[in-house]
């Protein structure tokens, strides 16, 4: 074998081991955290029969608290990928965990950021993965839900992903926005809705108002699943 030859299978052995590391890692972290998160927390899981057990799944959610993106990979049975703020990755407290758990960061204020996390948010889907979003695009401050960003339709009808609504309930008090740890023994509701039918606007020549319509459609059944007031304008995002 020549040496060009080895190094190359070298890089791919090393991508899958890394690749495999971050999976056992991610399955270490959430084996370990069941029975704490069991224990001091009161979670009532509703609709978990509506993911499916294999292909390529777009997780839907309303977005209250930081503790969110811990409650959802929690009563999900696969891994869930999420889009995390680049802000995560540049803390030492946060980057180990986000970095570890294969989440793509992405920066707001940055054009460029978004359209590459929607890119590898594809890339996740394309394997049949599972990939985790908030459609608000940010924390809700004043506790209602607020509107939609189309990305997540942009993705939904850029793929075959099955779209999965999901509305939460009660992590805000669990930890609110300004809170640095969380508060125990509160109750959480994950209530997990039944696929969007997305194909009905997969066809339309209007491709822009189908993205609105398939995206006013999700927050109009994540609404249904959480019943927080909802808002019909953009949340304003919290650094």
């Amino acid at each position: 074998m020549d040496k060009k030859s080895f190094s190359s299978r070298f890089a791919k052995v090393t991508s899958t081991v890394k690749d495999k590391s971050k999976l056992d890692l991610y399955n270490v972290i959430k084996t370990v955290s069941t029975v704490p998160m069991k224990g001091l927390f009161n979670t009532e899981i509703n609709g978990l029969d509506n993911i499916p057990e294999s292909g390529p799944v777009i997780i839907a959610a309303n977005h209250r608290s930081f503790i969110d993106s811990i409650f959802l990979p929690y009563v999900i049975p696969r891994k869930v990928t999420f889009v995390a703020k680049a802000e995560y990755f540049d803390s030492v407290k946060t980057r180990w965990f986000f970095k570890a758990t294969g989440q793509i960061p992405i920066r707001r204020d940055s054009s460029s950021s978004g359209a590459g996390a929607l890119l590898s948010a594809k890339e996740i889907l394309d394997l049949g993965g599972v990939f985790g979003i908030y459609p608000e695009g940010s924390r809700t401050r004043d506790g209602f839900l607020h509107r939609g960003h189309t990305g997540v339709a942009r993705l939904a009808l850029d793929s075959t992903a099955v779209l999965i609504p999901v509305g939460l309930i009660g992590t805000e008090d669990v930890q609110a926005t300004d809170e640095k740890l969380p508060r125990f023994g509160k109750k959480v509701i994950v209530n997990i809705g039944k696929p969007v039918n997305v194909d009905r606007y997969r066809y339309e020549d209007d491709k822009r108002l189908a993205l609105r319509n398939l995206t006013d459609e999700l927050m109009y059944e994540i609404f249904e699943l959480c019943k927080y007031g909802y808002v019909d304008t953009y949340v304003r995002s919290i650094l």
